[in-house]
């Protein structure tokens, strides 16, 4: 028996891992996807792109695109969860974030020195100045072209900068420019050359992501970290819980399962929902879990608008994914949002890299290559998006499923239109932004016909209240009535944080985690 079972590897786990194991407690984390290099990277059409949750023995790659109601949830899989996917971006949530909808023991000060913990393990520093990119100079100028040039600002980033470093103005990244080091925790790493790929594998290691840092520092410490490692259902064990599982490997599924006096649930706001729901209404191992389970789901109120400009070259696959923002959260100019410059990976010149780099092909083809991997197809396009303050009214339920009636799947219950106010505001903003700066907007007809969203920051599902009539775990991410059992990820965030959450999510699991140890 384990003192401590860990569902998930993202932001709430890995904190979870390093300090427990730090403690002196043993630790096992159950990650339902690989343990990725660099060198095993998805860059062909045919590599492990996606993670199937249908068949994960057989397709348990990169990222999984769970379709939802009118919503597309993306969520990395992975050891480091959703650290492998995510743009970088680690900032405090504005302090009128906790002026409602959390416990009374959560507030800005409370959560204060629990931010500083994150910061000071994942380092996160903004662009330096010779380092800027189109992207962010376009939003600058466009914050003045508004009047709201004080509004404008740049993003913490957790990435490894060279301050010495100026970007080629060459198509291809200088990928030998990196300077490469051991971190503190013992891994190496490399600095930001500017290839755009950071949503898709970092391949000098300069993004931080979870699997450098806390998860190595769990590891350092005696945690036991165990990929291709799908939780299933908990049921309770005298002194304990019991955690099942499926082994992924050799593509087939191997059920097993693993005791630990304590667990905590860390699979993200779909994960652990999806497992306290079947635990609860599915195997009826759990049949007392709190009537909130589910309820209270955000999307953060994600939106994109792809702009063009044009000739103007904005080259939205160089750089940090995100660098900057235009902060709109006080509300002054219609809803709460948070506008940021967006970047997309160049998947067409990866692939042609690796090809470059398998040496492979005739002197011909692989010149072929090398014109083809320096194309510009996106280089007039900016993809203008972030996050707004939604209704966070959304609700997980199992349900039939299409293909097989018999087999029952998570579904969501999520209107769209009562979210409406706040996206519609920041969805203006853009094309604001963009005709303020020359640009032309290309508003998503999936928003504009059919009311269907995208976000790769799924929050609530087990939502942090003061009671078990209003969620599903108290302040300390103790699940009501289940003595031993936590959430800690962004499934107990109660309510959009309106910018990116990770460094959030991180904080109340660094909290929760230090009240656990001090019980103890």
């Amino acid at each position: 028996m384990y003192d401590v079972v860990i569902v998930g590897s993202g932001f709430g786990g890995a904190v979870a891992a390093c300090r427990l194991a730090a403690a002196g407690r043993s630790v096992l984390v159950l990650e339902r996807g690989r343990r990725w290099e660099p060198e095993d990277y998805p860059r062909r059409p045919g590599d492990a792109w996606l993670f199937d949750p249908r068949a994960p023995h057989r397709r348990n790659g990169w990222l999984e695109l769970r379709f939802l109601d009118q919503m597309l949830v993306a969520q990395g899989a992975g050891v480091g969860g959703g650290s492998l996917i995510y743009a970088n971006v680690c900032i405090d949530a504005r302090p009128e974030a906790f002026d409602s909808g959390w416990p009374s023991a959560i507030t800005a000060q409370e959560m204060a020195p629990y931010y500083r913990a994150v910061s000071d393990m994942l380092t996160p520093m903004e662009i330096p100045t010779g380092q800027h990119t189109a992207r962010l100079e376009l939003m600058r100028r466009a914050a003045d072209a508004i009047g709201e040039g004080e509004r404008f600002q740049k993003v913490p980033l957790a990435i490894r900068f060279d301050p010495q470093f100026t970007p080629a103005p060459a198509e291809t990244p200088e990928y030998e420019r990196s300077v490469v080091a051991r971190n503190a925790h013992g891994r190496e790493q490399g600095t930001c050359v500017h290839c755009g790929s950071c949503d898709v594998g970092c391949p000098t290691r300069a993004k931080n992501t979870l699997d450098l840092n806390y998860l190595a520092a769990a590891e350092n410490s005696g945690a036991v970290i165990a990929p291709l490692s799908l939780a299933r259902h908990l049921s309770r064990e005298d002194g304990g819980w019991r955690v099942h599982f499926d082994h992924l490997d050799g593509g087939r599924r191997r059920p097993d399962s693993v005791t630990a006096r304590r667990v905590i649930l860390a699979a993200g706001s779909l994960g652990s929902t999806e497992l306290l729901l079947r635990s609860r209404d599915e195997h009826r191992t759990l049949p007392d879990l709190p009537r909130a389970l589910g309820r209270g789901w955000s999307s953060n109120g994600d939106f994109l608008t792809p702009s063009g400009y044009g000739r103007t070259s904005i080259a939205p696959t160089s750089g940090p994914t995100i660098t900057s923002a235009i902060d709109f959260l006080d509300g002054a100019r219609g809803g709460r949002y948070f506008v940021e410059d967006g970047g997309i990976p160049n998947l067409l010149r990866n692939c042609f890299e690796q090809r470059l780099r398998d040496g492979v092909g005739s002197p011909l083809r692989r010149r072929m290559w090398l014109r083809l991997s320096r194309a510009g197809a996106f280089d007039s396009v900016m993809p203008w998006f972030g996050q707004s303050v939604d209704a966070a009214d959304g609700s997980f339920y199992l349900g039939r499923g299409r293909v097989r009636p018999w087999r029952r799947v998570v579904k969501l219950d999520w209107n769209p239109h009562r979210s409406e106010t706040a996206i519609g505001a920041m969805a203006e903003m853009h094309g604001l932004l963009t005709e303020a700066t020359g640009g032309k907007p290309n508003p998503l007809l999936t928003w504009k016909r059919f009311r269907a969203l995208v976000t790769p920051h799924p929050l609530g599902g087990c939502n942090m209240a003061a009671s078990p009539a209003a969620g599903v775990v108290d302040h300390a991410c103790r699940v009501f009535g289940q003595d031993g059992l936590y959430v800690m990820d962004g499934a107990v965030i109660p309510r959009a944080i309106g910018l990116n959450p990770s460094k959030t999510i991180a904080a109340v699991a660094e909290r929760a985690v230090a009240l656990l140890l001090a019980e103890d």
